[in-house]
């Protein structure tokens, strides 16, 4: 296996991303080491928010809340997972499994960012950072989900295994055109080739490949006790916890109600389906989004 290092050419002037890289190194098992790059954005002692993507985009998807964000008051930390984005990415599909990419975020949290955080995670950023917060609920001061679930088996839906199987098998791979597939709003030429930037060619592909294979949705899979261990920290989270999906998003949009159903903290929360507003809800409300961020850390007392 290697571990393929990101072109910089191919992230040559993007449009509306000049954000400052940052690295952290990371462990990620079987003697291999990679890097892991994130957005650093705020004033370092400012309240910090984690803003954790999904698949297959990276950091540049908010690119748009980050601002708004930070004008508000917070330090804004956005870590592009392993396999995407700028960091490093193992070209074995086989290599990556749901508890790696626990590990390896969680190495990421303990080195840059270990104290109480504000969360906002959208789709396996939310298989990821709900997990944490089920582990570790101190951990977090509020959180905002979007398009996203902390799934325990069961049967999945025919749009989510055709989805699995086109990500498993389809030559026509392209990450660009998915994302320009699954949101509700246009998007430009460069913001597409933007997306396509952390993806030169097959090997670099396989992580993208390989996350729709790993959502445990499906009795047996693996994570599923991890999750459902987890589901116990995160249904007792009696902080604020506040749902904002796309009524736009065929695969998840219809999980919010199960995902507020379960946590103790969503009682009072102006929770919302937001209209015009695909999967990759951050390309289509970044606005709407980041306020519900504000909102929710101002009514946790986490920012003032």
């Amino acid at each position: 296996m290697q571990v393929l290092s990101y072109d910089p050419a191919r992230f040559a002037d993007l449009p509306d991303y000049p954000f400052a890289e940052n690295w952290c190194d990371i462990d990620l098992g079987d003697g291999h080491s990679g890097r892991m790059h994130y957005l650093d954005e705020g004033a370092k002692d400012a309240p910090p928010v984690l803003l954790f993507h999904g698949e297959p985009s990276w950091s540049y998807l908010y690119r748009k809340m980050i601002p708004v964000l930070v004008d508000a008051g917070f330090r804004c930390l956005a870590p592009d997972l392993i396999g995407f984005g700028k960091s490093d990415k193992p070209d074995d599909i086989g290599f990556y499994t749901y508890q790696r990419h626990m590990d390896w975020l969680g190495q990421w949290r303990s080195k840059v960012v270990p104290q109480t955080a504000a969360l906002f995670c959208q789709d396996w950023g939310g298989l990821l950072g709900l997990r944490m917060v089920g582990e570790a609920p101190d951990s977090f001061a509020c959180v905002v989900a979007s398009n996203t679930f902390l799934p325990t088996g069961g049967t999945p839906s025919p749009a989510f295994l055709a989805w699995r199987e086109f990500a498993k098998a389809s030559p026509d791979f392209q990450i660009g055109d998915l994302l320009q597939r699954a949101t509700a709003t246009e998007r430009t030429a460069a913001e597409i080739a933007a997306y396509d930037a952390p993806f030169p060619d097959e090997p670099s592909k396989a992580g993208a490949r390989a996350f729709p294979q790993l959502v445990p949705v499906e009795d047996g899979m693996a994570g599923i006790a991890e999750n459902t261990a987890a589901w116990e920290g995160l249904s007792a989270f009696d902080k604020p916890f506040l749902t904002l999906f796309g009524e736009d998003d065929p695969v998840t949009g219809g999980l919010g109600e199960a995902l507020s159903a379960r946590i103790a903290g969503v009682k009072g929360q102006p929770h919302a389906m937001l209209s015009t507003c695909g999967h990759f809800c951050q390309e289509d409300r970044p606005v709407e989004l980041a306020q519900g961020v504000i909102d929710t850390a101002k009514k946790a007392g986490f920012l003032i």
